[in-house]
């Protein structure tokens, strides 16, 4: 081994003298806090320290940084094998999409950069087993569907932590690998669980290690686990505040907490700092999050104002997932929860939309046409039809989950058209189906959860059908899952109302 080397990523070097430090303060940008990370390569000496930062940024998710500092350490010592690995692994964004397209093959051809360098080079038997573990995930792409490549990922980076218990950096990795392969169909959360008890001890140990608080986060990510969730999320953005997605991630557990004032504050640094580096898909992703805290505080006008700016960035395509979702989502948030039903009915996806993306807009303007003062049920036939599209375009490419969620929308959908048909007691199965299909099922960490959910709009059904026990009933259940959510804390308390 070369190098085991520890560095405090950022640290701050004083200027001898406060009128220096006044005088030449705009030639030296604010210092960089990534936290600490301590990484051992048998790479150059030389290049310890700019490994260590760009495995840092790799456990905020700076994706393309880290793929940029990666790419640094390897220009500059050739046969640094595990900077090959690293960049392969910016490119396995385990949490958000599948590699495919050009990224699929960038990432395929790093990983063979990696095994030429170990076989030719002096590395070591744990670089060996790191880039074995991750050449795992991308051989037989073409054959081998991604969910089933992320399982043998996994494994291989269990075989890994069984092998050096002592290393931390590889079970931060392990448990990362863990929570990305959890079915969202596990209500008891095994795998969250897992890598939790992973995670919880690096921390205590390294304090300013940035993955473990991150990826606690996300194993907390949901209404069971939330709760233990809330150290992280009040540590993590201070640990690496140089990364966006820091400043966003405690908004994770917010958001599952009803904490709609910590969610706003998270997302608006956030949303600022991703504007500053140039990050549109983390400053999309941002806002996305803020617009909805603003609709549960019911600050509409600001809500609004994010949803506004859309028009103001140019060239956005729906193509990518974190910025594809943001773009849709926020006008359909708007417009569904300030019963804007002639805005959303105008709604259009935007371009290069994904099936289970394009899905909430169609959704959206379904409901425009059958909730608004004057419903139209057969003009919304049309829009019904392009998320049964969706839903069997999901299908045949193996989704299941995406599948399902659009199946909710579907629906719901079809539930309110019969709603203004006056079938109200088909209104009332389709919507309780929707609610039970969308409960049984745990929400990717990707998005802040669905735009209302299905058991939520039970409620309202419910109410408008003059049955207010059991919207009551509606409202507790879904607010039990979302706590704090607005619109089912007034449908409860009119509900309640209408009860006596």
């Amino acid at each position: 081994m070369r190098r085991p080397l520890a560095m405090l990523i950022g640290l701050a070097i004083a200027l001898p003298g406060a009128a220096a430090a006044q005088e030449e303060h705009h030639h030296h940008p604010a210092p960089e806090h990534l936290g600490q990370v301590r990484f051992a390569t048998t790479c150059a000496p030389a290049v310890a320290a700019a490994f260590d930062r760009a495995v840092a940024l790799l456990h905020s998710f700076a994706y393309e940084d880290a793929d940029k500092a990666f790419a640094d350490v390897a220009a500059r010592d050739p046969a640094c094998a595990m900077a090959h690995w690293g960049r392969a692994m910016t490119h396995y964004h385990q949490l958000w999409d599948t590699p495919a397209g050009a990224g699929l093959a960038a990432g395929q051809a790093e990983i063979r950069l990696a095994q030429a360098g170990a076989a030719s080079g002096p590395v070591s038997s744990r670089e060996r087993a790191l880039i074995d573990a991750l050449a795992s995930y991308y051989a037989d792409a073409d054959s081998v569907p991604p969910a089933a490549r992320a399982l043998r990922y996994s494994g291989a980076m269990a075989a890994a932590a069984r092998a050096w218990p002592a290393d931390d950096e590889i079970a931060a990795f392990y448990a990362l690998s863990l929570i990305a392969t959890a079915s969202p169909g596990d209500r008891t959360h095994a795998r969250q669980a897992m890598a939790a008890d992973i995670l919880e001890p690096i921390w205590r140990r390294h304090p300013d290690h940035p993955g473990a608080p991150h990826y606690l986060i996300h194993a907390y990510d949901s209404a069971a686990l939330a709760q233990r969730g809330l150290p992280a999320a009040r540590a993590y953005a201070k640990i690496a505040p140089s990364a966006p997605h820091a400043l966003h991630m405690p908004s994770h557990i917010f958001t599952r907490l009803g904490l709609w004032d910590d969610s706003i504050a998270s997302n608006i640094a956030a949303r600022d700092a991703a504007r500053a580096q140039g990050d549109v898909g983390e400053a999309l992703h941002a806002m996305d999050y803020l617009t909805y805290a603003y609709l549960q505080r019911g600050r509409v006008e600001e809500a609004r104002r994010q949803v506004a700016e859309l028009a103001t960035l140019p060239g956005l395509s729906g193509g990518g997932f974190k910025i594809g979702y943001a773009g849709n989502a926020m006008p359909v948030r708007l417009a569904v929860e300030t019963g804007d039903w002639a805005g959303a009915a105008r709604l259009t996806p935007m371009a290069g939309s994904s099936p289970q993306v394009a899905a909430l807009v169609w959704w959206a303007r379904a409901l425009g046409q059958v909730r608004g003062a004057t419903p139209a049920p057969q003009a919304a036939d049309a829009d019904i039809a392009q998320l049964q599209a969706c839903r069997d375009a999901l299908v045949a490419q193996h989704d299941a989950y995406w599948a399902a969620q659009t199946d909710v929308l579907l629906k719901s959908a079809q539930a309110w058209r019969a709603a203004a048909l006056g079938q109200g007691e088909a209104a009332v199965a389709d919507l309780t189906a929707a609610a039970d299909e969308e409960d049984a099922l745990e929400k990717l960490p990707l998005t802040p959860g669905p735009i209302v959910p299905a058991r939520e709009q039970l409620g309202e059904l419910l109410a408008r059908l003059g049955r207010p026990r059991e919207a009551v009933a509606a409202f507790d259940a879904a607010l039990a899952l979302a706590p704090g959510r607005l619109g089912a804390e007034r449908g409860r308390a009119a509900a309640l109302q209408a009860a006596r």
